[in-house]
């Protein structure tokens, strides 16, 4: 059966930057096996397979696998997918500007995306949190994370900030490093890994710092996730999710919004940059956005 697909650079407004996603559409009819060997086929950091919606009044369902496992939700592939499809109804012949809202069933929840089509330049997308972040009380030991990123004990943790562990879906180790230069050297060590994060059920970490590249941004940021085969990823909007309970939790925030762009990918020769919004009222996390740019870079068919 021919099956269409896509392949957009997501978190950048540059082709091959940014981070790659295989959209796959016409996906009924594959299991879960077929999917996750298709995954392991595009072998980018995830797939998104597009369905009918349960809902009608929602715009598609969609799964997401990574070469090792299906998702319950991911930023880069959300982000993409409603650009894909709000551009494939709307895009053709367009004038002027155009808004539009994608709403996407995924395994945490219905997703809500606002997209802009712009008829001068690259599309936008931001979405909203489908689940808010929750920051756990314990996390793992400090030195041990420090050696299974090859940096030093004193290199971890930096102003309000603690190693901590947050999920907005997927959870995450959550490690502030003090320096660029500490966040370039960071190198996952494959023996001490499983062992030092498996205890706590989370096996992906996202490190940040507030020493930054590119104009603008806030943060500079990586993250791996071997286990999931993703040695290191380029764009990371699940981590980002998670990263905004930290925000709140740890960093001092005064009731109202704030805007962070984080940096991700540098190191990777896949620059990318991710908008992230929160509201605080009350003292409480009320919302959180994440938004960023998308490219097509290839369209195809796949004979499965």
């Amino acid at each position: 059966m021919d099956r269409r697909y896509a392949i957009l650079d997501v978190f950048t407004d540059t082709a091959l930057a940014g981070n790659p996603l295989a959209i796959v559409r016409d996906a009924e009819g594959l299991d879960d096996a077929a999917m996750l060997s298709i995954a392991r086929e595009f072998n980018l950091s995830e797939t998104v397979f597009v369905l009918p919606p349960d809902n009608p009044a929602h715009t598609a369902k969609v799964r997401i696998f990574t070469p090792g496992r299906e998702l319950p939700f991911a930023g880069h592939p959300t982000v993409g997918t409603a650009i894909h499809l709000a551009n494939e109804r709307f895009g053709d012949n367009q004038a002027d500007d155009v808004d539009v809202m994608v709403v996407l069933e995924e395994k945490v929840g219905p997703v809500r995306c606002g997209v802009v089509l712009r008829s001068a330049g690259v599309a936008y997308a931001e979405f909203d949190l489908p689940r808010l972040p929750k920051v756990a009380d314990s996390a793992p030991d400090v030195k041990a994370v420090a050696e299974a990123l090859g940096l030093a004990e004193h290199e971890i943790g930096f102003g309000h900030f603690p190693l901590s562990v947050a999920d907005a879906g997927v959870p995450f180790v959550i490690v502030p490093v003090n320096g660029l230069e500490a966040a370039r050297r960071a190198a996952p060590s494959a023996e001490r890994w499983a062992s030092v994060f498996s205890s706590g059920g989370c096996l992906d970490v996202y490190l940040f710092t507030a020493e930054v590249e590119r104009p603008g941004a806030t943060y500079h940021t990586r993250m791996f996730a071997p286990t999931m085969g993703i040695a290191e990823d380029p764009a990371t909007g699940a981590a980002a999710a998670a990263f905004a309970g930290v925000l709140h939790r740890y960093g001092q925030l005064t009731d109202g919004s704030h805007s962070y762009r984080l940096e991700q990918g540098v190191e990777m020769g896949r620059p990318s940059l991710i908008d992230l919004e929160i509201d605080v009222a009350d003292g409480a996390l009320h919302a959180a956005r994440i938004g960023g740019n998308a490219v097509v870079v290839a369209e195809g068919v796949l004979k499965v």
